[in-house]
């Protein structure tokens, strides 16, 4: 044992999880670990690859999770050689809400014979949007029964969150239902599976799953009022007890110890959110300060001293973020998605060879060409809304679009209209917050596309017209579960009081800046007012098109 104490943190993303093994001192990342999911997101077909799923499926295999346990931390203690017995915390982090049926000893449905063939029985991923049919419903019940609750989410709940997915799986698999003992976030899955305690994280639990502390859930006369069949569910189907994130949920067990390395008796941190957890990891701690975390979709935290109600956010929690803070969360369903979902789908053959031909992947050279261009040069405007609009509309059920094509169109224009109408959602996000209340002064990223991705941060830039600062870590969430874990861990086990202190320490930003270009800003400025014409005019109900055309498709589908 040395003087030198880490702790590693563990982010469990759409398509991946990574473990980094961090100095609790100054937070210096020692070496990370990647497993892709073998799984990945099953989107078209179950685990045996031929039952088809409907559409707007996204599911998970629980056993990819433990899998990335397994690989990712033993991974990391040998590459560094740090003892197991210097590793005072482990953190996670998980999508969400990413929800699954499990037995009451924490076995997942989909793991056993009886079910392994259940779709419903799986992992139902953050972006599982077949259950929009209940949000919509949920929210229609909520507002004719006046819950004030309903305003901490911007008035409408998402097929995101956490009870739209369970009350479409009694509706539609009741069997399921019945037999599962609980349905659990798959972060607080994994902290049961490392220190076997089934808890509930405060801010999965107050985002997802409309948990108020001091309150705690709506009634159980809600519930009712949804189906008679729900109005036990919080007892029956949620009753572990839901602790604070920045807390230690409990210590490593022998069984956890065998699969990751790690010590027994080792802290692990309550489980808590991507987007949440990765705040101090940039060294973020007070209001006025948005962080973007970009990747295949992007989500936007911020804090404020007092409580706000905001149209079309995903929530607003006391202590969701930072204690001390109402912790605020807005986001877009889809970013790199669909940029890779146009460069596979739709880059022309000559372009794949010239890629070819320069060494170099064809997104890379999209990314080019794109760049070549100026604001406003192709005439082109899209709406980001390929994978539905999560904020400030809530709504799974729109749909991408393209607006001023010819035939002297180009992918590339194309490509650059895609990636501006990002960044017009995440413009029109920021002045809702501002139209509401709460201030928006400063601009960070983290994520994959604020890494890698020059182009794309520097229109964000122009269109926001906002200087933005990028994280310091490439693996951002990773190190700010090794905050919590720090935290968790504690002073005596030397590490921090709080996830502040901690914070302090270990968190880090890079020294580039993108600052926005005065003549890009004013050609978007103008561009900005026809995209918001757009936003309401497709999104508000004035015209329902992407809807009528959703429902099409999925009567053709059925035929």
């Amino acid at each position: 044992m040395t003087d030198k104490k880490y702790t590693v943190g563990v982010d469990f993303g759409t398509l991946s999880g990574r473990a980094v093994l961090v100095d609790v001192a100054n937070g210096e990342e020692l070496a990370s670990s990647t497993l892709n999911y073998p799984h990945a997101v099953m989107d078209a077909f179950m685990p045996d690859g031929v039952t088809p799923l409907p559409p707007d499926w996204a599911l998970q295999h629980p056993q990819d999770y433990l899998d990335v346990l397994s690989t990712t931390i033993p991974a990391v203690l040998a590459e560094t050689g740090v003892s197991p017995d210097d590793v005072i915390g482990v953190g996670i982090d998980f999508t969400a809400s990413t929800l699954m049926p499990v037995y009451r000893h924490g076995t997942p449905l989909c793991l056993t014979e009886r079910y392994k063939n259940e779709p419903h029985a799986y992992v139902k991923l953050w972006k599982h949007h077949a259950a929009q049919s209940y949000a919509n419903r949920m929210t229609d019940i909520a507002k004719e029964r006046g819950e004030m609750w309903l305003n901490r989410y911007g008035g409408k709940i998402s097929s995101e969150w956490t009870f739209p997915k369970i009350w479409q799986t009694l509706d539609e698999a009741p069997e399921v239902y019945r037999e599962a003992d609980a349905f659990v976030e798959a972060a607080d899955w994994i902290v049961w599976q490392l220190c076997g305690e089934s808890t509930r994280n405060s801010c999965s639990a107050g985002y997802k799953a409309f948990y108020c502390k001091g309150e705690g859930y709506p009634s159980k006369d809600f519930f009712r009022a949804l189906d008679p069949r729900l109005g036990g569910v919080i007892e029956d189907k949620m009753n572990a007890p839901v602790r604070s994130i920045g807390g230690c949920a409990g210590y490593v067990t022998e069984a956890a110890s065998a699969l990751t390395g790690l010590k027994v008796g080792t802290a692990v941190a309550v489980a808590n959110v991507d987007a949440h957890v990765t705040v101090p990891a940039l060294g973020i701690d007070g209001p006025g300060k948005m962080l973007a975390i970009m990747g295949t979709s992007t989500c936007h935290m911020l804090m404020d001293r007092t409580a706000h109600t905001v149209p079309g956010m995903c929530g607003m929690v006391e202590g969701g973020i930072l204690p001390g803070f109402f912790g605020y969360e807005a986001g877009q369903s889809c970013v790199g998605d669909h940029f890779a979902w146009f460069v596979d789908r739709f880059t022309p053959a000559t372009y794949v060879s010239e890629a070819e031909a320069r060494g170099i992947f064809p997104m890379q050279l999209m990314v080019e060409k794109a760049a070549a261009l100026k604001p406003g040069e192709s005439g082109i405007l899209a709406l980001d809304w390929w994978n539905g609009n999560r904020s400030v509309l809530v709504d799974a059920a729109l749909s991408g679009l393209f607006l001023g094509m010819s035939l002297q169109t180009r992918p590339e224009e194309m490509f650059r209209a895609l990636v501006e109408a990002t960044a017009f959602g995440t413009r029109k996000i920021i002045e809702t917050f501002r139209s509401n209340g709460v201030p928006v002064n400063e601009l960070y990223a983290a994520g994959g596309i604020s890494q890698k991705d020059p182009f794309t941060m520097q229109i964000y830039a122009d269109v926001t017209g906002m200087e933005i600062r990028i994280s310091g870590s490439k693996q951002a969430p990773a190190l700010g579960s090794a905050i919590f874990a720090a935290a968790a861990a504690g002073e005596e086990a030397g590490g921090y009081a709080d996830v502040f202190d901690a914070a302090k320490r270990m968190g880090k930003l890079s020294e580039r800046i993108y600052r926005p270009c005065p003549e890009n800003q004013t050609i978007y400025d103008r561009l900005y007012v026809e995209y918001d014409l757009l936003h309401e005019y497709f999104g508000r109900g004035e015209n329902n098109v992407m809807k009528r055309l959703r429902a099409l498709r999925a009567e053709a589908k059925m035929q």
